[in-house]
């Protein structure tokens, strides 16, 4: 088998995959959306219509009676700080329709915080939560209740560990209910908790609901391109029956998501950011989805177990709710599967170990760019013994070119006995046909790994390596780098010997540095500078091998010479 046509089929193969691999993802979903915040219009889109869980079952939307009307007017907003998360939450039901994330700019060149949840006119993100069941102050047909704060700004104070923030609510009969948020110093979970104080004389019963609503599409859409794929952008859950699922927009249209677990989370996720309610823990919750078709919108949530508050007792309720990037540490810690929202694709369990690599150098390393300059290396150094036996094979293949001639020439188009011949020959010299190949087979699973790691992992997003190269997950914006990978390409090809004869063959062998070089202009700059790195290692790789086996007659016009002699 000829090694460079080899290299030309594999090659082709990975593009093809990579074009499919887009067409699936932008056929079965949005592409994730990066929104602006509005808060200017919250209360004009949030109101009693939205959809909210009634009992055991999930109602349609509703019309504001007019009694409420008067109650709806006094609603308003209130901001919750921390120092990583802001939070608006609007006094009606209390639920967060915007989030900025406080470390994390919008864009490499804005000073803007990133905004995970808002409630725009084009665009909907946000996270409900409220008290169902015969007595839930989220079941009154009046509307949603109209919760009273003491202020309107909350901020969590130097030396202060965490800020709790009641919000009260007070029914006919004299129940108070307290709804407490609390955020937790360099936390991106937010505890949202119930407080029944039940001053009547009848018990009374409710259940905890927690939801995240989503507009399906978005006017932010970003498709990627014919290589890049675009990250996923929807609903997700965990249950105690499947670790991680996505349950897309296209299933939620379909069908409702009605599930039974323990514990267990739903979530929305988008690229790098994900929120999700992270139901009670040792609890047996059902989780379910909704299509607001007439909105445009969906929602996937869960619903706790009903409680029964006796008269003169108070009673607590709680669930956390995860605003923030997909960190898998932390993530890992605020519920379980929670980081598996880091979707490394079905090559997950070699995603895993080199992400967990990079970020072992990078601790050392600083620099991003220098962590993925030394995977490279460490990644290259382990493949050495099948590089060596890459051009060892290569260059026993073109010693053989000349004996393979004749039983061309021998058996003419007898393919049979021309087959037998050549397994013959090979037998006799040694020479594994695949082992010029096998070192790439080999590298395209981490390749594509990669590629995942640098496109789903946070942590680069706006990571700087040098000069020009401010963000490792994005492309090279002059293109730098792709050139001088197709350089590099171009020296491995002068460099290798080659055992193509068939002249068009070797034309198409010629253009593959270019095709490469115009297909990676569009990956990210950090991809491309670990496939750079990797073609300068393999060139001095390949100078090191062959001055070897020029020594012991393998290679080059030694090699040629003996080969005729």
């Amino acid at each position: 088998m000829e090694s460079q046509r080899n290299i030309l089929i594999i090659a082709l193969l990975l593009v093809s995959f990579l074009i499919w691999q887009q067409w699936t993802t932008d056929s079965s979903q949005p592409a994730t959306a990066q929104q602006s915040t509005q808060t200017t219009n919250a209360l004009a889109n949030q109101g009693d219509g939205d959809f909210i869980p009634q009992g055991d079952q999930a109602s349609g939307e509703g019309e504001v009676p007019t009694e409420a009307a008067a109650a709806v007017a006094n609603r308003h907003l209130i901001t919750v700080t921390s120092d990583m998360l802001s939070l608006t939450i609007d006094t009606q039901g209390g639920d967060v329709v915007g989030t900025e994330l406080l470390e994390h700019n919008d864009s490499l060149d804005s000073d803007d915080k990133f905004v995970l949840l808002t409630n725009g006119a084009d665009f909907v993100n946000v996270a409900q939560s409220g008290l169902i069941g015969r007595d839930g102050p989220d079941s009154n047909s009046a509307g949603r209740p109209i919760y009273h704060t003491a202020q309107q700004q909350y901020v969590l104070a130097e030396g202060q560990d965490s800020l709790t923030v009641p919000m009260t609510f007070t029914n006919d009969n004299g129940v108070v209910f307290t709804k407490n948020f609390t955020l937790t110093r360099n936390s991106h979970v937010v505890n949202v908790s119930y407080a029944i104080n039940n001053q009547s004389s009848e018990p009374v019963q409710a259940q905890l609901y927690g939801q995240l609503k989503q507009s399906i599409e978005s006017p932010h859409a970003d498709g990627g391109n014919m290589l890049m794929a675009s990250a996923y952008r929807g609903p997700a859950y965990s249950s105690s029956e499947t670790r991680y699922t996505k349950y897309d927009f296209k299933k939620v249209k379909e069908a409702n998501l009605n599930q039974t677990t323990e514990g267990g989370w739903v979530g929305m996720l988008q690229h790098y950011f994900v929120s999700a309610w992270i139901a009670p823990k040792q609890e047996q919750n059902q989780l379910y989805s909704s299509n607001l078709n007439s909105r445009g919108q969906a929602a996937i949530g869960f619903k706790a177990p009903l409680i029964t508050v006796a008269p003169g007792t108070e009673q607590t309720v709680s669930a956390d709710l995860w605003l923030g990037p997909k960190l898998q540490n932390k993530m890992a810690a605020a519920a379980d599967n929670l980081d598996l929202t880091v979707d490394y694709g079905w090559l997950w369990f070699i995603a895993q170990p080199l992400f967990k690599l990079l970020h072992f150098l990078q601790s050392f390393a600083v620099n991003w760019g220098l962590a993925i300059i030394l995977t490279t290396f460490v990644v290259r150094g382990v493949m050495y013994p099948l590089t060596k036996a890459q051009y060892t094979s290569m260059a026993k293949m073109r010693m053989l070119q000349p004996k393979l001639k004749e039983l061309k020439e021998r058996y003419g188009s007898d393919r049979q006995k021309m087959s037998q011949g050549m397994m013959e020959l090979y037998k006799k010299e040694k020479v594994n046909p695949l082992g010029g190949c096998l070192p790439i087979v080999v590298q395209m699973p981490i390749f594509i790994s990669l590629y995942w790691v640098l496109m789903e992992s946070v942590e680069l997003r706006h990571a700087p390596f040098m000069l020009w190269i401010n963000d490792l997950s994005v492309r090279d914006p002059y293109f730098v780098l792709p050139i001088l990978m197709g350089a590099s390409m171009f020296l491995i090809q002068k460099m290798s010997p080659t055992t193509v004869t068939d002249p068009m063959q070797q034309k198409v062998m010629q253009f593959m540095p270019i095709i490469f070089t115009f297909f990676f202009l569009w990956f990210p700059a950090g991809l491309t500078l670990y496939w750079l790195v990797s073609n300068v290692v393999t060139i001095t790789q390949q100078w090191y091998i062959f001055r070897q086996l020029e020594k012991k007659g393998l290679h080059g016009n030694k090699a040629k010479d003996k080969t005729e002699s």
